[in-house]
C-alpha cells in the first residue's frame, strides 16, 4: 500500500469531520489536494467560476445544515478571492474551514511570484488562521482549526504550501477525536434569579428576537403567553420566530414594518433574545434592557444593559418559564397587536391597488406572487439591497422555509452563490435565488456553475436596471442619484445561451405563468422580471434628517412597501386573542 501524502491525510481528516464538499477553483499550489479529493470516495470537489462564490456557497451550506463545510483557493490571487465570502460566513456564525494554499515553503518571505501571507490576511475574518510549515504539524493544526470553526461558530483558515501538501505524511498520525457539534450553555443561577425578579416587577415586557432563537420557537411562544409579551424580531430572527406567532408585532430596523418599534420603546422591560441587532438608533435608551446570548462578546455592545445573561436562548427560557409569575393583564399586548395590524393595513394598500396593470411591474407584487407559488419548504437566498426588503416583508415563514442572505456583512452578489451551496445539500428541495440585477451581474459567471453541475436553482431576477438601495441612501442624504444606472442585457437570453431555462417578464399578467414554468423545469432556470426602479422602501420610523433628505430629492417617487400575507396573520391574531 502506497504511503499517504499530506494532501491525502488532509482530505481524510475533513471527511472524518463530516465535510462532504470542497468548493473552489483548481490551481497549481492546490493540485495535490484536488487530486486527493479526486481519489477519495467521501468528499466531492465542486468546481465554481470564482473563489468568492466558493466561500459564499460553503457558508450557505453550513447555515442550512449546521455542519462544518469547506472551501479552497490556490496561492496568492486565488485564495484572496475567498475573503469576502469568508467575511460573510464568519459574521453569520457559519462553521467554515478555508484552505488557502500557498507558494513553495522555501520561498515564503522572499517576494516570490503570487506571494501573499494568508495566515495574516484572513486573521480578521476568522477565529483561527495559521500556516502549516511541516508534515508533522498538519494533523494537529487542522484539528485545531476544525474545532475553532465548529466550537466558536465561524471561519478557520489553514494556509498550506503546495510542496508540503505533496510530501509524505507522518507514518502513524494520531487520530484524535474531532469536535463536530456544539454544547448547550445554561446561564448561572444568579443571572436567572435576577432576570426573574426583573420580569416579575415589570408591567409591560417586550421580547425582541434574533437568529439565536433558532430551535426555541416553542419556548418563546410559551414564555410570551405567560408574561403577556409582544414579540418583535430582527431580520435574521424572522424565519425562526414569526410563524405561528399570535404575539407577533413585526420587525424593527431599516427594513422593518409593523409595531415592533413601538413595542420596544413603550415597554418597562425589553428582553433581547439571541440578537446582535446592529442599529442602536432603533433601540430604546430609556427602558430597562436585559440581553440573553450564547456569545458573551455580543452582550451590551449595542445598548446599555441592566442585565447580561450568557446562555442559549432555549436553555434560558426553560429555566425562566417555571419560575416567572404569570401575568393576567394583557392590555399592553393587545394595544401593540392592534397597532401592528393598523400599521400593516396602511401599507398594504400601497401595493394592492391596480398592481396587476402597473408597468414596470411593482417588485412588491413580484415578491408577493413568489411567496404564494414557492414550496412550503423552499430555501430563499436573498441579495443585499432592495431584495432584502422584499424578502423581509413578503416571504412568509412557516418553520420549514429558510431565508438566508448577507444579513450581517451586507455584501452584494451573495444570493446566487449561496443558492449553489443550499442546493447541494438537497437537489430535490426548491432553492430560489432572489437576485437584484446589480448583484447577479457581479458574479454572473457562476450561473454557469448551475449548468455545469445541473443544479435546479431558480433565479428570480428583480431587474430594475439600477442599484436601488444606493439610490435610496442618496435620497436620504439629499443627493441626486448618480452612478447607479445599469445597462443590462436580456438576462433570460443569457440564461438560454448558457443552456438553462430563461424567460423574460415585462407585464404583470405574465408573472405567475413564468414562475410556474420555471418551478416546473427540472434544471436551472432564470426569470428576468423588469421591475419599477422607482419602488423604494422607507423605514417604519423616519427622522427629521431623513425627511429633509427626501425633500431635497423630491424628483424621486418613494413607495412604502406592503407586507403581503402578514396582514392576514395580524388580523387573525386580533380575532383570536381573548379580551380582558
Amino acid at each position: 500500500m502506497a504511503k499517504q501524502n499530506v494532501a491525502e491525510q488532509f482530505v481524510d481528516i475533513l471527511v472524518r469531520a463530516g465535510v462532504e464538499r470542497l468548493y473552489g477553483v483548481v490551481g497549481d499550489s492546490l493540485n495535490p489536494v484536488v487530486d486527493a479529493v479526486r481519489r477519495s470516495s467521501g468528499i466531492e470537489w465542486v468546481h465554481v467560476r470564482h473563489e468568492e462564490t466558493a466561500a459564499f456557497a460553503a457558508g450557505a451550506e453550513a447555515q442550512i445544515t449546521g455542519k462544518l463545510t469547506a472551501c479552497a483557493g490556490s496561492c496568492g490571487p486565488g485564495n484572496l478571492h475567498l475573503i469576502n465570502g469568508l467575511y460573510d460566513a464568519h459574521r453569520s456564525m457559519a462553521p467554515v474551514l478555508a484552505l488557502a494554499s500557498h507558494i513553495p515553503s522555501g520561498e515564503i518571505g522572499l517576494g516570490y511570484f503570487q506571494e501573499t501571507h494568508p495566515d495574516r490576511l484572513f486573521a480578521e475574518c476568522s477565529h483561527y488562521s495559521e500556516l502549516i510549515s511541516s508534515p508533522q504539524q498538519m494533523p494537529r493544526l487542522l484539528q485545531t482549526a476544525i474545532q475553532h470553526a465548529v466550537g466558536r461558530s465561524g471561519v478557520s483558515v489553514v494556509a498550506l504550501p503546495g510542496d508540503i501538501a505533496d510530501r509524505p505524511a507522518p507514518a502513524k498520525p494520531v487520530e484524535t477525536a474531532l469536535v463536530t457539534t456544539r454544547p448547550t450553555v445554561r446561564p448561572g443561577d444568579t443571572e436567572i434569579d435576577q432576570l426573574v425578579r426583573m420580569i416579575d416587577a415589570a408591567d409591560k415586557v417586550t421580547l425582541f428576537c434574533g437568529s439565536g432563537t433558532a430551535g426555541a420557537h416553542a419556548e418563546v411562544m410559551e414564555f410570551a403567553e405567560k408574561i403577556k409579551s409582544p414579540v418583535g424580531h430582527a431580520l435574521r430572527g424572522k424565519e425562526h420566530i414569526q410563524y405561528d406567532n399570535p404575539y407577533d408585532v413585526g420587525m424593527s430596523g431599516l427594513l422593518g414594518y409593523g409595531a415592533a418599534y413601538e413595542a420596544t420603546h413603550e415597554c418597562d422591560l425589553l428582553i433581547l433574545l439571541g440578537t446582535d441587532f446592529p442599529y442602536n438608533a432603533f433601540l430604546p435608551d430609556d427602558v430597562k434592557i436585559a440581553q440573553v446570548d450564547v456569545r458573551p462578546e455580543h452582550l451590551g455592545r449595542r445598548s446599555k444593559l441592566d442585565l447580561a445573561v450568557w446562555g442559549d436562548v432555549r436553555e434560558t427560557l426553560r429555566c425562566l418559564i417555571p419560575r416567572v409569575r404569570s401575568k393576567e393583564n394583557r392590555r399592553f399586548l393587545d394595544k401593540m397587536l392592534k397597532k401592528h395590524a393598523d400599521a400593516l393595513e396602511g401599507v398594504v394598500k400601497a401595493y394592492t391597488r391596480k398592481v396587476e396593470k402597473h408597468v414596470p411591474i411593482h417588485p412588491e407584487y413580484v415578491a408577493s406572487v413568489l411567496d404564494e407559488l414557492a414550496d412550503d419548504d423552499a430555501v430563499f437566498t436573498v441579495d443585499t439591497g432592495m431584495c432584502n426588503v422584499w424578502a423581509a416583508r413578503y416571504i412568509t415563514p412557516n418553520g420549514r422555509r429558510r431565508v438566508i442572505g448577507s444579513f450581517s456583512h451586507g455584501s452584494m452578489a451573495n444570493a446566487l452563490p449561496m443558492a449553489i451551496g443550499a442546493q447541494f445539500t438537497d437537489r430535490r428541495r426548491q432553492v430560489v435565488s432572489m437576485s437584484g440585477d446589480g448583484g447577479f451581474a457581479m458574479l454572473m459567471g457562476d450561473f454557469l456553475t448551475l449548468v455545469q453541475h445541473d443544479l435546479p436553482v431558480k433565479v428570480v431576477l428583480f431587474n430594475n436596471s439600477s442599484l436601488s438601495m444606493v439610490e435610496l441612501e442618496m435620497l436620504v442624504a439629499g443627493l441626486p442619484s448618480y452612478g447607479t444606472t445599469n445597462k443590462n442585457p436580456d438576462f433570460a437570453a443569457v440564461a438560454r445561451a448558457c443552456g438553462a431555462f430563461g424567460v423574460r417578464v415585462e407585464k404583470p399578467k405574465q408573472l405567475a405563468g413564468a414562475l410556474k414554468d420555471a418551478f416546473r423545469h427540472k434544471g436551472p432556470a432564470l426569470v428576468d422580471i423588469v421591475t419599477d426602479p422607482n419602488a423604494l422602501s422607507i423605514p417604519p420610523r423616519i427622522s427629521a434628517e431623513m425627511v429633509t433628505g427626501f425633500a431635497l430629492s423630491a424628483s424621486k417617487i418613494v413607495l412604502d412597501g406592503g407586507v403581503g400575507r402578514m396582514l392576514q396573520m395580524a388580523r387573525s391574531n386580533l380575532r383570536n386573542v381573548p379580551r380582558p
